[in-house]
Formats: C-alpha cells, sequence, structure tokens
C-alpha cells in the first residue's frame, strides 16, 4: 500500500570550461570541421570554450578501442578542471579538438547573465522567417542545440520562463512579470496546472525576500542561474555539451565498481587509480576482541557515538552503561529508569542520548557528566523509539500504544507536533539530511513523512512484522529488519526494494541490524541462531557468518563504529557485548594496560 502524494545578441563569452572562472589567452583559430562542432547544429565557430584549436590531427582514430575525439576531448575539460589551462589550449591546438562549440559558450553566458530571449533561441532555436534556412545560428540557423531524445522542449521553455518571471518579482516589476506568466508561461501547462497556481500566488508578496521564501528560491544575485545551467544541461546531448567534470566521474564508476567486486572493502582511504583494488580478509573485523559482561540482563539495544569515542548498551536491564572505545572501561551507569530499556540514540554533537523505556518514559541525558537532564512522560504505553533531528535541536519519540503514538518535541521538552497514527511505532529515524522520517509498525507498514512538512509522503506494506530501520548517510536508503528472515533495502525515492539479504533467522524477535564499512557498504545482523551474518551491499553476497554468542539464544543488536571502520559490536541475550576487531588488534593490550594503571569506575 503506497500513497503518493530586452536582450544583448553579443557572443563575446570568455568563460572557461563548465563555468571556471579561468579565460585561457586567446588566439586565432583555424577550424578543420572534423569534430562535429564547427558545422553541428549549423553553428560556425571561432573559439571553443575559450580554447583554440589547430587543422593538425593525429592517427588512428581509435585509442586502445576508445574514440580517440571523445578521450581527447574529455582530456582537455580534465585539464581545466584541474588549473592547467595552458595544457589544456595546448592539448587543443596539437589535436584540433575543441570541447565545446561557440554556441553552447553563449548558451551558458546568456543564461548566467539573464539574457532569457538569447538563451531560449540557442537552445531551442527560433521561428524562421520567411525562406527559412541557414546555415550558422549567427546567421539565421533556427534549430538550436542537438538535444537528447524525447526531451520536454515545452518544460525547458517553463523553466527559463519561470526565472524570467521570478527575477521580475524580485525586481520589483510585477506588471511585466504578469505578462510572462499570462502570455508565455499559461500556454505551456495545462488549465489549473498546481504549479502556475503557486506562480501566481508570489505576485502578492511583499518583498522580494518573502518572494524567496515562498519561492525556494534564493534570487538572481544567489545560485538560482547556475543551478537553472545544470538542469537545462541535462537536456543537451552530451556529444554537444560534455557533462561537467566527466572524467571524475568516469574515474569514480570504475573505483566503485572495483570495489563492487571487493567483498572486504573497508578501507581508511580511498582506492589508488595506479594498482586494481582488493581489499585483504585478514584487516577485516572478524574477531571477537573483547568481551563486555556488565550488563544485568539481554542486550537488545547499542549505539556508538558519532565520534566513535562511547558505546551505549541497554535491554532487559533497568539501566544504561556508557563505555569509552579505546580500552572499553565503563564511564556511566544510567540508573533512572524502572523497567526495560529498548531504545537509545545520541544526538548528532554526542552531548546527549536518548534513552527509551518500557516504564512509559524516555530521558535525555547530559554525557560529559551522565546526568539526566529532562524526562518524557507523555506516552501512556511503553516507549519504543527516538530519533534526533540534524540539528540537535529537536527529537521525535515513538510508542506502541496510545493516541499520539509519535511526537516531536523541542531539546526542553515542549511539544512541538503530535502525528495522528493508527500503527504501532516500533522503530523511527530521521534522515541525516534532515528532509524525511521513517517510521516501521508492527502492523507490517512503513511511513515515510516529510520531516520539513510533517506530512505523510507514502506508506509501504509489507509482507511480514518489521522490527527495525536505518538510513544511509547519504539519506537516499532505508535498511528494514523483518520477521520473516529477510532484510530490505528500499530506495527512499523511489520506494523500491533495491535489495534482499537471506540467511540470518528471524521470526519471534526484535532484531536491529546496521549497515557497516567506511562506505557503508556493508549490512550485518544479529540472527536468532546466535549468529552475526555479513553482507556485501552492492551485490547482495553473505560474505562472513561469525558465531557470535552463546547458544541458544539470539544475538539481538549489532552496531558499527563511524569513526573506526575496523570495529563493530554485538550484544545478545547472553547478556554480553562482544567487541569484534582484526586479527591484529591491539586492543586487549590497551585494555590490559589501562586496568592496570586505573581501575575507578564512575
Amino acid at each position: 500500500m503506497r500513497y503518493d502524494p530586452g536582450p544583448a545578441t553579443s557572443n563575446g563569452s570568455q568563460h572557461a570550461l563548465n563555468g571556471s572562472q579561468h579565460t585561457p589567452r586567446q588566439k586565432p583559430l583555424v577550424s578543420n570541421g572534423t569534430n562535429g562542432h564547427s558545422t553541428a547544429n549549423g553553428f560556425t565557430s571561432s573559439t571553443k570554450n575559450g580554447i583554440t584549436s589547430s587543422t593538425a590531427r593525429p592517427s588512428p582514430d581509435s585509442f586502445f578501442g576508445h574514440d580517440r575525439e571523445e578521450v581527447t576531448r574529455l582530456l582537455i575539460q580534465a585539464l581545466v578542471d584541474l588549473g592547467y589551462h595552458g595544457g589544456a589550449e595546448k592539448l587543443s591546438q596539437e589535436s584540433g579538438y575543441e570541447v565545446e562549440s561557440a554556441a553552447v559558450g553563449e548558451f551558458r553566458d546568456a543564461v548566467l547573465r539573464g539574457d532569457w530571449q538569447r538563451a531560449e533561441e540557442l537552445l531551442l532555436g527560433s521561428e524562421p522567417p520567411d525562406g527559412g534556412g541557414g546555415v550558422s545560428i549567427h546567421s539565421g540557423d533556427h534549430r538550436g542545440l542537438k538535444l537528447i531524445d524525447s526531451v520536454d522542449r515545452d518544460d525547458l521553455r517553463f523553466r527559463i520562463k519561470t526565472q524570467k518571471y521570478l527575477e521580475l518579482l524580485e525586481a520589483g516589476n510585477p506588471g511585466t512579470a504578469i505578462i510572462v506568466l499570462q502570455r508565455d508561461l499559461t500556454p505551456l501547462k495545462p488549465e489549473k496546472d498546481p504549479s502556475l497556481d503557486a506562480l501566481s500566488m508570489l505576485i502578492g508578496d511583499k518583498n522580494a525576500d518573502q518572494l524567496k521564501d515562498h519561492a525556494h528560491w534564493d534570487g538572481a544575485e544567489g545560485q538560482s542561474r547556475r543551478s537553472l545551467l545544470s538542469e537545462l544541461s541535462k537536456s543537451i546531448a552530451p556529444s554537444v555539451m560534455i557533462p561537467k567534470h566527466r572524467l571524475a566521474v568516469l574515474l569514480d564508476q570504475v573505483k566503485q565498481n572495483q570495489i563492487s567486486l571487493c567483498l572486504y572493502h573497508n578501507p581508511l582511504s580511498s582506492p589508488s587509480l595506479f594498482s586494481d583494488h582488493m581489499c585483504d580478509r585478514s584487516q577485516f573485523p572478524l574477531r571477537s576482541v573483547l568481551e563486555l559482561s556488565q550488563n544485568a540482563g539481554e542486550v537488545w539495544a547499542m549505539e556508538f557515538s558519532h565520534d566513535g569515542q562511547r558505546l551505549a548498551t541497554s535491554g532487559q536491564a533497568t539501566d544504561v552503561l556508557i563505555y569509552e572505545t579505546s580500552t572499553f572501561q565503563l564511564l556511566y551507569r544510567l540508573t533512572e529508569h524502572t523497567d526495560h530499556v529498548a531504545a537509545l540514540a545520541w544526538s548528532p554533537d554526542d552531548s546527549k542520548l536518548i534513552t527509551c523505556s518500557h516504564d512509559k518514559t524516555a530521558r535525555v541525558w547530559d554525557m560529559l557528566s551522565g546526568q539526566n537532564l529532562l524526562k518524557i512522560d507523555y506516552h501512556a504505553h511503553p516507549v519504543t523509539a527516538a530519533a534526533w533531528s540534524p540539528n540537535g535541536q529537536t527529537f521525535v519519540t515513538g510508542s506502541l500504544h496510545g493516541d499520539h503514538r509519535l511526537c516531536l518535541w523541542s531539546i526542553n521538552g515542549h511539544p512541538i507536533h503530535k502525528w495522528e497514527t493508527s500503527f504501532r511505532v516500533q522503530d523511527c529515524e530521521i534522515s541525516p539530511d534532515g528532509k524525511r522520517l521513517v517510521v516501521v509498525s508492527s502492523e507490517c507498514q512503513i511511513v515515510f513523512y516529510n520531516f520539513e512538512n510533517w506530512e505523510e509522503e507514502y506508506a509501504l506494506l509489507m509482507k511480514s512484522r518489521t522490527t527495525c530501520v536505518r538510513i544511509s548517510q547519504d539519506s537516499r536508503q532505508v535498511l528494514v529488519n523483518m520477521a520473516n528472515s529477510e532484510i530490505h533495502l528500499i530506495d527512499i525515492d523511489t520506494a523500491d526494494t533495491v535489495k534482499r539479504f537471506l540467511g540470518q533467522q528471524q521470526g519471534e524477535f526484535v532484531i536491529r541490524s546496521c549497515f557497516g564499512g567506511a562506505d557503508q557498504n556493508l549490512v550485518l545482523s544479529g540472527s536468532e541462531d546466535s549468529r552475526i551474518y555479513i553482507w556485501h551491499k552492492g551485490n547482495g553476497t553473505l560474505i562472513e557468518t561469525l558465531e557470535g554468542h552463546q547458544a541458544p539464544g539470539c544475538v539481538n543488536v549489532v552496531a558499527w563504529n563511524p569513526a573506526h571502520p575496523c570495529m563493530f559490536a554485538s550484544g545478545g541475550d547472553d547478556r554480553k557485548v562482544r567487541i569484534w576487531s582484526k586479527e591484529d588488534s591491539d586492543l586487549l593490550t590497551k585494555r590490559r594496560r589501562r586496568l592496570e594503571g586505573k581501575s575507578s569506575i564512575h
């Protein structure tokens, strides 16, 4: 179940490649037209994005199986991106290739200076005079730049006209803006289109600041023109206007492909381009190097602080334990709760911790002193989940029962918003970019809220009960544990399940999985068979099954240290917390030395 919710005509542009601020020295250009730009689209060119060329042309046309022109033009673009403008000019002269035509540079310049009529003519062409024809845009060609297939030309016009309309309103010229709205924008959309209604509402704004706020737009002097140029550029054929930083993008793809083939990828630095990449299994955290036994009951929840320097654990017992992670000495024992503590959440700056208990309360603790700062006793039933907003000034709590099972609070404990929900909140998390709140329920639902306006965007009905939710650091994917022994990776924007991870056992108990690895390229989960399962996120391969905790019993929770990629922790029914690291870890030695020299516990 899903619920969806007056122009100048000079082309004297001297902009460097893709908006670079450097302008290479201009020289006379002799163009032979063989690269498809001097005559492509009917344009005649004397300069190409500030790079000159000569008629020299090496051969053959293939470069180790790749098109020589494409490779050379990418190299010229990359040299400019790197700041080697003289090298880019020299390569263009020697090869005879140019990055792009003068018309593309003129189009870019027209957008950035706000010459909307010229920008539209260059992009889409103009109405031909009687008789039509022409060979160059400078002498009457009317075809415009080559666009990708199936592009909506009216949508491109609408984007350009919208920018013009907003800039007229910003400049205090509502009369002309109304003409643009009625004459230019309205014919491009169906009657009663909501986008037209939204634009017309802006006419009543009292000042430019109010306009920018209502339009979610930063003005002509902000980044709006560059953003428009970026969007329009996506519709231009890549052979005409090479996408920005294209060589860097291709190199990233090469790296990602190698990473996808590296099952134990967990480096502290990016793979080198000089050699093929493959991580050594011995550098992967597969060894249980430490066992913490201070918990008085089963371990249900566990979270590392964002800086990786502390670990919080809780569960069947009423207290919460805080460890420092260099030697895992106990720092604090938080003892205010009177029933099980089922969930934990560190604030973004790690100065505070929320604990959620079956005693129907949530508490906020000062992690510098271990003192209780705030008690939320609003819920009439066990509090099962909490999540911080990225700014650390508000947080959400969730409960299994009650009229308001999902509530937003200020840092001082004042209620800000209460969602009307009909489901039992099992877990929740706010995306790192602050745009979404994702909630899983005991009724097999995953509900996605817009956290900026608190409205529900859509809901997914799953085949089984959901028990845990984790959102990736890029705010694009959600990891959800299900009681049918499946873990689903879901794309937030499309709501599609992009990967299923199988092998672990889950049916009766709540199990909390997590992302892992330096690049979050791993998925980890506990299991009801006392084991820990580790998958490669990219290809779904089960790469390790670890004998985690004493059998029989469940491994209820796993947590990866975000600052130390060779460390994760697991907690189970055996009341133990295990710390996992690589084979040559010196953690045990450091802990032994620390305990020998200091035995005090706060």
